[in-house]
C-alpha cells in the first residue's frame, strides 16, 4: 500500500494537473490514495509577483472544484485546502463547506513561498483555531523564501501543540540540514518526502525512528510521467522509493515511510486499513 501526502490539481501556467492525470498517474504507480490540494490558490508567483489578475480565482471557488474532483473517488482522492494566507483568511463560507464536507477533508494546506507570509504569523492564529476545532493537520511547503523556512513552521508547531504540522519538502533547495534537526525537536512536527533525497530520509529515520516521515511527490507537477522522470527525462527520484529504499529498511519503517504514517496522522481509512 502507498499514500501519496502530498499532490495537486489546478491550472495556473506553466503547470496544468487535472484529477484525471493524477488518477491515471496513481493506477500506473500503485499508489492507492492521494492527498490533493489545488494550485489556484497560489497567489504569487516563483518571482514573487502576484498571479496575472484572470488566474486569481477566491479561495473558497477553489475549495469547491477541488472537492468537486475528489468526490468523484474518495476512495483514492482527500482534500487538503490550499488557504491564501496573505490576503484571504478562511471566512464563515470556507468553514460552511469544511464541515460540510469534513469526510473528504483531511487536513489544511499553507504555501508560504507562494503566499510569502511565514506560518508563525500572528495573523494565522484563526486558521490554527479551525485546525484545532476540527482536528486537521497543517502541511506546510517549506523552503526557497525566508518566510517558507522551517524555523517558521517549527516556532508555529512549539506555539500550538494540540495541532500536528507536516514540513512539506524538508527546506525544498537547501541540503535538508536545518529541517533534520528541527525534525526530532517536537513531537508533533513531521516530514515530507516531496523531493526529499534518500538519503536524507534515512537519515531522518536514523535519528527519530520510522513515525516521523511521510511519503509525498508533488504529483504531477511535472506531467503524467513525475513519478518516472522529470521535465528533461533524467530518472525521477521517486524511483529510488518505490524500488531500492525498501531494501534499506526495516518492512516496518518501509511501510510506515509509504503509508502507515499519513494513514495515522490523517486518520485515512484506506481498503480497510488504518
Amino acid at each position: 500500500m502507498i499514500i501519496d501526502s502530498h499532490t495537486h490539481i489546478g491550472v495556473l501556467p506553466p503547470f496544468y494537473m487535472t484529477a484525471d492525470m493524477l488518477l491515471d498517474s496513481m493506477a500506473r504507480f500503485g499508489i492507492d490514495f492521494s492527498l490533493v490540494s489545488n494550485i489556484e490558490c497560489a497567489e504569487n508567483d516563483h518571482e514573487g509577483n502576484p498571479v496575472p489578475p484572470e488566474y486569481r480565482v477566491p479561495q473558497n471557488d477553489v475549495l469547491r472544484k477541488t472537492l468537486s474532483e475528489a468526490k468523484k473517488a474518495p476512495e483514492k482522492l482527500g482534500v487538503l485546502p490550499w488557504l491564501r494566507i496573505e490576503n484571504e483568511l478562511p471566512d464563515a463560507a470556507f468553514e460552511e463547506l469544511l464541515r460540510e464536507n469534513r469526510e473528504i477533508i483531511y487536513g489544511l494546506k499553507l504555501h508560504p513561498f507562494h503566499s510569502k507570509t511565514a506560518p508563525d504569523d500572528e495573523r494565522l492564529e484563526p486558521v490554527y483555531r479551525l485546525a484545532a476545532e476540527y482536528k486537521l493537520p497543517i502541511v506546510s511547503h517549506t523552503g526557497g523564501r525566508e518566510e517558507a523556512m522551517s524555523p517558521h513552521l517549527y516556532n508555529a508547531a512549539k506555539r500550538h501543540p494540540e495541532l500536528d504540522f507536516v514540513m512539506v519538502h524538508m527546506d525544498l533547495g537547501t541540503d535538508n540540514r536545518v529541517a533534520l534537526d528541527l525534525l526530532g525537536a517536537l513531537p508533533n512536527l513531521y516530514g515530507d518526502t516531496t523531493w526529499v533525497p534518500i538519503s536524507t530520509t534515512l537519515e531522518a529515520i536514523r535519528r527519530c525512528g520510522s513515525k516521523k516521515m511521510l511519503f509525498g511527490t508533488d504529483n504531477p507537477i511535472d506531467g503524467a510521467d513525475t513519478l518516472l522522470h522529470n521535465r528533461t527525462g533524467e530518472r525521477s527520484l521517486y524511483q529510488q522509493y518505490f524500488h531500492e529504499l525498501r531494501d534499506l529498511l526495516s518492512d516496518e519503517a518501509y511501510e510506515d515511510l509509504m503509508w502507515r504514517n499519513a494513514a495515522e496522522l490523517f486518520h485515512i481509512r484506506v481498503g480497510g486499513m488504518n
